[in-house]
């Protein structure tokens, strides 16, 4: 289906195109180079020693549960509310994902009081998630951490640019934080990941496991600094491509503009929605002027209503999209019983993610508002 505003909108630039065909000339298309240096960029755009660049969102995640070490009778507490990749990561390792509430229908990031009641003696880990771009508690949840000996490793995955403990950027406040380059993010390359560390032995261990843990790759090789390698790890096959690097780094320059449109677009949404019968606007606008916006959503009196909504904007043209909790999945339904978790719940059941890209027109604005009214 052709739509009239669909749900996000990448739009590949001349200065893209350059870059790629930059690459695409030199001959040179395994991670080298133009990947070493969208790290070296990526670690200065967010203050932090070590970037370490990989094929995915959900390889990010994995690496960084790997660098940890967890593995059988492990816990990792991870929201009920978020994508599936946040609570996969763990299982890949052999360790039990323990799904938490978040803090409310309208604040639906991980909730700190939750986690607290679901740490055991196995827990190891809390996977805090920036939902749709917003900060998550940071600081309580690292402050919980630290009081439990256990490590926190932020799935920044939709929260690229936004700020989540004064000036610290989503992913470099915690032991290790996880980007996404997927074409819906705010710095789409199509496909891609990052590690966020500040710690040299956890970069080193990501840095090793994404490439079989060799210890040489096919670069080095190339340019005669090795002749052959050892493998010391039981690794994956994780790397970037140089072409996504090249996109991430003509792209990259952009990116705080495109977060800022993507922020006027936001508040354009909830002038025109607020005090819209049957409506709730989730967030407030400290997390709006934090935030990073990778979606926008309203929550509906109920699920029917939402539902009402999404067929009548689809009616108009009009793309959207929602997120199931966890448990809710065939996959992840033993992991929590129904009903146990009633604020991500509610959160899944009610909202509805509405068109938002750095493309969004006031017209846009205009259309879905004057959807949303007219479903609500």
């Amino acid at each position: 289906m052709s739509w009239s505003i669909p749900l996000t909108d990448v739009v590949v630039t001349e200065e893209d195109l350059a870059a790629a065909r930059a690459c695409l000339e030199s001959g040179w298309l395994t991670m080298g180079p133009r990947t070493g240096a969208f790290e070296r960029a990526m670690a200065e755009w967010h203050g932090v020693p070590h970037a370490i660049a990989v094929s995915s969102g959900t390889a990010a995640l994995h690496l960084a549960c790997r660098a940890l070490g967890l593995g059988p009778g492990d816990e990792v507490i991870v929201p009920a509310f978020t994508f599936l990749a946040s609570a996969g990561c763990v299982r890949y390792c052999g360790a039990t994902p323990v799904l938490a509430d978040v803090v409310s229908p309208d604040r639906p990031n991980l909730d700190p009081a939750d986690v607290e009641r679901r740490i055991t003696p196995r827990t190891r880990a809390v996977i805090a998630v920036h939902m749709w771009g917003y900060p998550a508690d940071i600081p309580a949840l690292r402050a919980l951490c630290e009081a439990h000996g256990l490590a926190l490793i932020e799935d920044a995955a939709q929260a690229i640019g936004a700020h989540v403990d004064g000036d610290a950027l989503a992913g470099a406040a915690g032991a290790l934080g996880c980007l996404s380059f997927f074409s819906k993010k705010q710095l789409s390359v199509g496909e891609g990941g990052m590690v966020l560390t500040h710690d040299d032995g956890l970069a080193a261990s990501v840095r090793s496991l994404r490439s079989h843990a060799m210890t040489s790759g096919t670069w080095d090789r190339h340019t005669g600094r090795q002749e052959s390698y050892d493998v010391v790890d039981f690794g994956f096959n994780y790397r970037m491509d140089e072409l996504r690097a090249a996109f991430g780094l003509a792209r990259l320059g952009r990116l705080r503009d495109e977060i800022e449109h993507r922020r006027a677009a936001v508040r354009g949404y909830r002038e025109r929605l607020s005090g819209v019968p049957g409506v709730t606007l989730v967030w407030d606008e400290a997390a709006v002027a934090a935030g990073s916006h990778f979606a926008f959503a309203v929550l509906f009196a109920d699920r029917d209503a939402r539902v009402r909504a999404r067929d009548r904007l689809a009616g108009r043209g009009i793309q959207t999209t929602r997120y199931p909790v966890l448990h809710a999945l065939s996959e992840y339904a033993p992991f929590a019983a129904y009903g146990t978790l009633p604020a991500a719940e509610t959160a899944a059941d009610h909202h509805l993610a509405l068109p938002l890209s750095a493309r969004t027109s006031e017209a846009d604005l205009d259309a879905v508002c004057a959807a949303v009214s007219a479903a609500a």
